[in-house]
């Protein structure tokens, strides 16, 4: 044979091989890729064409081992509708579809009486085998269609992570939480026709795949734990029961890498439903920023030490229980002097006089330059909407007494999520790390991105986290309650807040209105876990030290049996 021919039939081989290649890979794409979207397609065009079936994607929260729980999914059924000019006896009708489905026998009589109304839809959210009994009588005027819905099988739980689905004009879209933040991810754009397969690959158009909705298209895989979110939800519902307050929320971080695993506020709502009220929509532990008191103390000790202006050791002396600065008096909690006290003790028992002794000793600029890196003024870049960023006017004042009551944690206000990623610094070796939900995306093209968070931020030396951390320890072990809490087994370092509640009328502050905060964080030397609570405006107790360490403590038991994290002492 001669060399031409050969050369022919290995050419015309090559292109059957790359032509059987496009078809295969065009089948894959289309039934497995794709097919979903087929199928929707179909079922448009089977049943009535109301119009598009709802789809999109889903968000799932993630057990301790890594499997999945499906928190906000799409869920299918049927829905009845009745063409009124059509029906000749509605008594008749009633009496018919009410043996398979409840209906309000007013409602359902006033509604079919209307002839002029082409469509009313009586029923929905009915199961298979339901709308099949229904369509097998084939009654006139009577239309089943297949339906698909927002679902959120835990209700209420995690409500302020989710958010949930509503219209805005004709948009139907997420609205708050990660339904929001990720709605480029999650929504599908409904498309009724598709491109034929031979021009796709002859005529060299743009493959379905490429559209910019399905480069993107996917599922959320969270870092919310649904029994830890479950946990959490239950302490703080308790906690607004029994205080009677205005608000309870809380966070679950791991504070080395700035993963959420659990989130919550009470009041909350049901994102499938209606909610109550329009204020419970927003996320207070993202949206709402407060002056937090007394947890802010161990920043601006951790900051003197890291400074080098003082140690744990150092003393100050405070016989008046009271401090004048700029014409203003700051006095302790009780109003009463300690005499020769160390910088333990100011932990301990919560001075403010100690405080602006540590404010003095680092300086205005100093001390502002190290709220700052712990990041008062910026955002998290949490992956939830509507971050609110904390107000820190008062650290550009000339005057000291603004830079004193920041010391202790007033006249300077956070957010939870941004004084729990602050406070992680702390244990976590003093770094600044971001908090996320997200740890990866399933897209629809069957790959999967794990979102990695950016690279952590040094605010403080590894010494300093230790030495800090060490004092935290001795807050618990004995100054909490007179250490009844101390844990035998675990180290936890801890501290409460207590701030007074702006009053924005007189520009001054309540007298008998009041925000507890509590963080703490174990196994102390190596934490696993920041748990961060807040309270606003308890009935009855003035301390957070009677709100909020009794939740604390179980909420520290709960994740270290539920983890079972080792002894570390």
């Amino acid at each position: 044979m001669s060399e031409r021919p050969l050369i022919r039939i290995r050419v015309l081989a090559l292109v059957i091989v790359l032509v059987a290649g496009l078809f295969v890979s065009r089948l894959f794409f289309l039934q497995i890729i794709q097919g979903d979207e087929f199928s929707n397609q179909a079922d448009r065009q089977f049943y009535h064409p109301a119009g598009a079936l709802f789809n999109r994607g889903s968000i799932f929260f993630s057990w301790k081992d890594d499997t999945l729980f499906g928190a906000a999914t799409v869920k299918q059924g049927y829905w009845v509708e009745i063409q009124p000019p059509l029906v000749d006896n509605a008594e008749s009708l009633y009496q018919i579809l009410s043996t398979f489905i409840p209906l309000d026998h007013d409602d359902f009589i006033f509604k079919i009486s209307d002839k002029n109304n082409s469509y009313e839809t009586v029923a929905n959210h009915l199961p298979e085998s339901t709308a099949t009994a229904i369509t097998t009588l084939k009654l006139p005027g009577v239309l089943v269609a297949k339906e698909r819905w927002r679902n959120y099988s835990g209700e209420r739980l995690g409500s302020h992570v989710l958010g949930f689905m509503a219209f805005r004009g004709n948009d139907y879209a997420g609205r708050y939480g990660l339904e929001r933040q990720y709605e480029s991810v999650l929504a599908r754009v409904q498309n009724g026709s598709f491109v034929n397969f031979f021009a796709e690959i002859f005529l060299g158009l743009k493959d379905s795949l490429t559209k910019d909705n399905e480069q993107v298209a996917g599922d959320i895989i969270t870092t919310i734990e649904p029994k830890v979110q479950t946990m959490l939800e239950s302490e703080i519902a308790l906690v607004r029961e029994k205080w009677q307050s205005e608000l309870v929320g809380g966070i679950v971080m791991d504070p080395k890498t700035g993963a959420i695993i659990a989130l919550a506020a009470s009041p909350d709502f049901n994102p499938g439903g209606k909610p109550e009220s329009l204020e419970v929509l927003r996320n207070p532990l993202v949206s709402q920023v407060y002056e937090m008191g007394s947890i802010v103390k161990p920043l601006t000790i951790a900051a003197a030490i890291d400074s080098g202006v003082l140690k744990p050791t150092t003393t100050y002396t405070d016989y008046t229980g009271f401090v004048t600065i700029n014409g203003r008096t700051i006095r302790n909690f009780d109003g009463k002097g300690r005499g020769i006290v160390s910088m333990q003790e100011v932990l301990n028992q919560s001075l403010n006089t100690g405080m602006v002794f540590v404010m003095q000793k680092m300086g205005k600029e100093k001390f502002r330059d190290y709220m700052f890196s712990y990041g008062i003024k910026d955002p998290t870049g949490i992956d939830l909407p509507d971050e609110a960023v904390g107000l820190a006017q008062n650290l550009y004042s000339s005057r000291d007494v603004e830079y004193a009551t920041a010391s202790f944690g007033q006249g300077v206000a956070w957010s939870p999520i941004a004084i729990t990623r602050a406070l992680a610094s702390l244990g976590n070796g003093g770094l600044l790390v971001k908090p996320h939900l997200v740890k990866s995306v399933r897209y629809q093209t069957g790959l999967t991105n794990k979102v990695a968070p950016p690279p952590e931020v040094r605010v403080l030396q590894p010494d300093t986290s230790e030495e800090i951390t060490r004092m935290l320890i001795n807050v618990v072990d004995k100054a909490l309650a007179g250490g009844i809490y101390k844990m035998p087994h675990h180290s936890v370092a801890a501290k409460t807040g207590t701030a007074q509640i702006n009053n924005p009328e007189t520009g001054g502050y309540y007298d008998d209105r009041y925000l507890h905060s509590f963080f703490g964080y174990f196994p102390a030397y190596d934490p696993k876990f920041i748990v961060f609570l807040l309270q606003v405006n308890p009935i009855g107790a003035e301390y957070a030290s009677v709100t909020l360490t009794e939740p604390f403590m179980n909420l520290t038991k709960f994740l270290i049996q539920y983890y079972a994290i080792a002894p570390d002492r």
